[in-house]
């Protein structure tokens, strides 16, 4: 017997998938693994079903849906001339309904297009879209990372990768649900996401309206800006620590607290400095 993930049943050997194909894909054929020779609607359902994975590269035979011929892969059946899938790559043996696919040769894979309106940026290595051919912050090789957030592979993933301002990527789904959590800052580099400033004057509005206790009143500290990377001094307080250079609140502090003592009619005395601490994010 041969298992199906498609169907989510087990079938005679000589039973085929119907044409609809699976969940992941529509074609009108099974792929013998080259790891196994089981037959598979697609990768996806052989590695759910499977303990191993199978490498779409070295499938070499497919079997028709339709008349159950085994033969070499191809878009169209060679004996009943069924055509298995309206979009065929015989790199990666991809079989789908017409998604405006394209196979992108530097990637290795085959991407959703239309072709035209994505290119292939070299030191990112990846496709991005066109409106952001010379507008986006290249990371070196940035796909061949896991996304931050789930630790599953973006570069072959079916999911749709989100380029952040900062340049890491992070799969669209992932990047919803920080949204839904108003996690605003990159899981990586801490870069805030998208545009603060709205939230940063609440919070500027929030310590004009909160003032330090007398002690505290005269404390500084040293920050660094996760947004602008710029090292300040600035005034201490227990909301946020806006940063001099670009006035973001996405910032970290290095190192303890420090104030001027002011004696009556005496030059001020050095900057004192308490309770060193490790970073603290903001």
């Amino acid at each position: 017997n041969r298992r199906r993930s498609g169907g989510k049943a087990e079938v005679e050997e000589a039973e085929m998938a119907s044409s609809a194909g699976c969940e992941h894909y529509v074609r009108s054929c099974l792929l013998k693994a080259p790891c196994c020779g089981k037959l598979y609607v697609c990768r996806l359902c052989h590695d759910a079903e499977e303990n191993h994975e199978m490498d779409r590269f070295k499938v070499r035979e497919v079997q028709c849906s339709e008349c159950q011929t085994l033969q070499q892969a191809q878009q169209t059946c060679e004996q009943c001339h069924v055509q298995f899938g309206e979009y065929y790559c015989n790199i990666c043996h991809l079989f789908d309904k017409d998604k405006k696919q394209y196979h992108c040769q530097p990637c290795g894979i085959c991407r959703i297009g239309p072709r035209e309106k994505y290119f292939h940026c070299e030191k990112c290595n990846l496709c991005l879209a066109q409106d952001l051919h010379g507008n986006h912050k290249c990371v070196e090789n940035v796909s061949r990372q896991n996304c931050p957030v789930c630790m599953e592979d973006i570069h072959t993933s079916r999911i749709e990768a989100k380029v952040l301002s900062c340049g890491h990527l992070l799969h669209k789904t992932c990047f919803d649900d920080m949204v839904k959590m108003r996690a605003y800052r990159c899981p990586l580099c801490m870069h805030s996401v998208w545009n603060m400033e709205k939230h940063w004057e609440q919070i500027g509005q929030e310590i004009a309206q909160t003032p330090m206790p007398p002690e505290y009143q005269h404390a500084t500290v040293k920050i660094i800006c996760n947004d602008c990377q710029a090292h300040c001094t600035v005034a201490f307080h227990v909301l946020g620590m806006k940063c001099s250079s670009c006035g973001s609140y996405n910032t970290a502090q290095y190192g303890g607290l420090m104030w001027q003592q002011q004696d009556a009619g005496a030059e001020a005395e050095p900057e004192q400095q308490i309770q060193p601490q490790s970073p603290t994010r903001h």
